[in-house]
């Protein structure tokens, strides 16, 4: 009896293999420090402000800048994808977006500092997509979600670590070498990430599903925006996903942008103290992350969208509009930031859904594009939060995240769902 012949692709796998985990645990490490190097500089604006002497103004110019740097990353890196391969890439955004982060350290003013912070938000725009691209081309249609989910836990891990790092290293290193030291040391030591690209050239499989394609394609149509925006049914695919990832990714910056400095004034003007709390929203998040899923696999991506955006806009309002009810209970508040966390927990839909919808020829650079344009719209974000907090406090200016996570919520059925959709290489 003849025996079985192994399946050609990993994605017709009937479970993950090594070479499933590997990619997972690249991609993972890779978003973890993508999203901890854009975070970190949030956590160092107290300090980043008094040794250089910045505005507020000032400093939401430099959050919005990288912001906005990420939509091109997104673009550019996303074309090179298509047309180069994941793995190359995928190496390529991480040591852009480490040596930008180390060099923030040198900066002595605020150009110097913008310069640096676009070089970051350039590696940061490029690594999702081609993280999420490999994930979504390799595992099983029926456990993609799950997977997905779980290298986006990168996300509120990494925020965690720049938590830690912001609110006890920064402050342990300004003691033992000054303030001008602290925060830069923090830059500095953010080089260490850079290393993962030597264990992705080494050990990391291509993407076969790319290989396929790439083998039997036309070169000169990979990738290329004119050719995704020129095909009516992608063109309407691609637009209501930057719909989608503009509300959501919007709730997510008025959520986070200027989160720890809203905590370090609730709190007591303690960075240890804002730093713990963060980590509880960071704590809801990694389960949110998972546990949606779980969700998505079951019953479906819409559904979990609108369930978890829902909690997220109740948390939301909880902490900013109601603190002053609810701080009397400090239980209760940490209870609504860890519903916070939990509701971004959708941010794990991005992957599955964009993998899904589009083909193989265009997908890293439609899922990077969509993405990465509703990142750099976040630019204004931050000057937004400022505007809004002189009239309504800084509580004011993030409430707004709520209503943004209640229209995602509510937009994501204008999309298909893809649940179980079969990805190949001919697309």
């Amino acid at each position: 009896m003849a025996a079985s012949q192994p399946p050609r692709f990993l994605n017709e796998y009937e479970k993950p293999t090594r070479r499933h985990f590997v990619i997972l645990g690249m991609s993972w490490a890779g978003w973890l420090f993508d999203f901890y190097d854009l975070m970190m500089f949030s956590f160092l604006l107290v300090p980043i402000k008094k040794t250089l002497n910045l505005s507020d103004a000032r400093l939401s110019l430099l959050v919005g800048a990288t912001l906005a740097a990420t939509a091109l990353g997104g673009i550019i890196f996303g074309y090179l994808a298509d047309r180069y391969g994941r793995k190359t890439i995928l190496s390529w955004t991480i040591l852009v977006y480490s040596i930008g982060t180390f060099c923030c350290g040198f900066a002595q003013g605020a150009l110097w500092l913008l310069v640096f912070r676009v070089v970051t938000g350039l590696g940061v725009g490029g690594e999702w997509a081609t993280g999420q691209t490999l994930v979504g081309e390799t595992f099983p249609a029926r456990m993609r979600a799950r997977f997905a989910a779980v290298m986006q836990t990168g996300a509120p891990l990494g925020i965690a670590l720049a938590s830690i790092v912001g609110g006890f290293v920064q402050p342990a290193l300004t003691n033992a070498f000054g303030a001008d030291w602290g925060w830069r040391g923090c830059f500095f030591l953010s080089v260490i990430p850079a290393l993962l690209v030597v264990a992705i050239r080494r050990f990391m499989p291509e993407s076969d599903i790319w290989l396929a394609r790439r083998r039997g394609a036309v070169t000169e149509e990979t990738g290329q925006i004119g050719f995704l925006l020129g095909t009516p049914a992608l063109r309407r695919l691609f637009l209501l996903g930057l719909v989608l990832a503009i509300t959501d990714m919007s709730a997510y910056w008025f959520t986070y942008s200027w989160m720890p400095k809203y905590l370090f004034e609730k709190l007591g003007n303690s960075f240890a103290r804002a730093g713990i709390w963060m980590l509880v929203t960071q704590i809801g998040g990694t389960l949110g992350y998972l546990s949606f899923g779980l969700v998505a696999d079951w019953k479906g991506r819409r559904i979990a969208y609108s369930i978890y955006s829902a909690i997220w806009a109740v948390g939301l309002l909880a902490v900013t509009w109601f603190w002053g009810a609810i701080a009397v209970w400090p239980w209760l508040t940490v209870v609504f930031m860890f519903l916070v966390g939990l509701g971004t927990g959708n941010y794990s839909g991005y992957g599955p859904i964009f993998s899904e919808i589009f083909p193989t020829r265009v997908r890293n650079t439609a899922m990077g594009t969509a993405f990465n344009l509703a990142r750099g719209v976040q630019f204004f974000t931050p000057l937004i939060i400022t505007v809004v907090a002189t009239h309504y406090g800084l509580g004011g200016g993030i409430s707004l995240a709520a209503f943004f996570a209640i229209a995602t919520g509510l937009w994501v059925w204008t999309l298909p769902e893809t649940r179980g959709t079969r990805i190949v290489a001919e697309s």
